[in-house]
C-alpha cells in the first residue's frame, strides 16, 4: 500500500496526465491540475521543485507504464514475434485516438510542444522514446532470428523507421482527424515485417 505522499503525488501526476493529454502542456495550469486531483496548492511545492521537474515526473511515469504495457506486449506466450509485434501496432493504432487518448499518447502530444520550451522534458521525451526503438529493435532481431520477421541489414534502423512511421501517422491523425494515416501505418509495417 502506497504512503499518503506517494498517493498525492500519483494523483497529480495522473490528473495531469489525463489533463494535458487533452490541453497540452502550456495550456494547462498547476491549479486546474491539483483541483482535478483534490490537492491543496500548497502540496505541489513539496512534490516538485518546478514545474519543468513536475512535467518530467510526469513523463518519467508514462514512460515506465508504457514499457511495462509494452513489455508485455512484446512477451506474450504462444504468438510469433512478428504477432507480437503487429498487436503492439495494433494497440498504438486503437490508443493513440485523435479525439481521446486519455493519457496514453504523451510522447505524440508534447513532442513538438515541449522540446524547446524544456530541457528537463526533452531529455525525459528522448529517454523514453530510445527504450521503445530499443524494444523494437530487439523485438525485430529476435522475429528475423525465429524467421517470423523478413530479414533486415539493420534491425536498430528498421525500428527508429517504424517508430517514426507511427509517430508521424499519429500527428497526421491529429490534424486530419481520421485514421487513414494510421492504416496507412499498419498497412506498411506488416509489409516490412512480413516474412518474403
Amino acid at each position: 500500500m502506497p504512503r499518503v505522499g506517494e498517493d498525492t503525488r500519483h494523483r497529480i501526476l495522473d490528473s495531469a496526465r489525463r489533463i494535458i493529454a487533452s490541453k497540452g502542456y502550456a495550456a494547462v495550469g498547476i491549479n486546474e491540475v491539483l483541483g482535478d486531483a483534490g490537492v491543496p496548492k500548497g502540496s505541489f511545492y513539496h512534490f516538485f521543485a518546478s514545474k519543468d521537474a513536475f512535467g518530467r515526473a510526469m513523463l518519467d511515469e508514462y514512460f515506465a507504464e508504457y514499457l511495462a504495457e509494452m513489455d508485455a506486449i512484446l512477451a506474450e506466450a504462444g504468438l510469433t514475434v512478428a504477432q507480437r509485434l503487429m498487436n503492439y501496432w495494433a494497440g498504438w493504432y486503437d490508443n493513440q485516438s485523435y479525439n481521446d487518448c486519455q493519457g496514453k499518447c504523451l510522447a505524440v502530444k508534447l513532442g513538438a510542444e515541449v522540446a524547446d520550451l524544456s530541457e528537463p522534458m526533452r531529455l525525459s521525451l528522448e529517454a523514453g522514446t530510445a527504450e521503445i526503438i530499443d524494444r523494437l529493435e530487439r523485438a525485430i532481431g529476435a522475429g528475423v532470428e525465429e524467421g517470423s520477421v523478413r530479414p533486415v541489414d539493420d534491425a536498430g534502423a528498421t525500428a527508429r523507421m517504424l517508430y517514426d512511421l507511427w509517430m508521424g501517422a499519429s500527428v497526421m491523425a491529429k490534424i486530419r482527424r481520421d485514421q487513414v494515416h494510421f492504416d496507412t501505418a499498419l498497412a506498411a509495417t506488416e509489409q516490412i515485417l512480413r516474412p518474403a
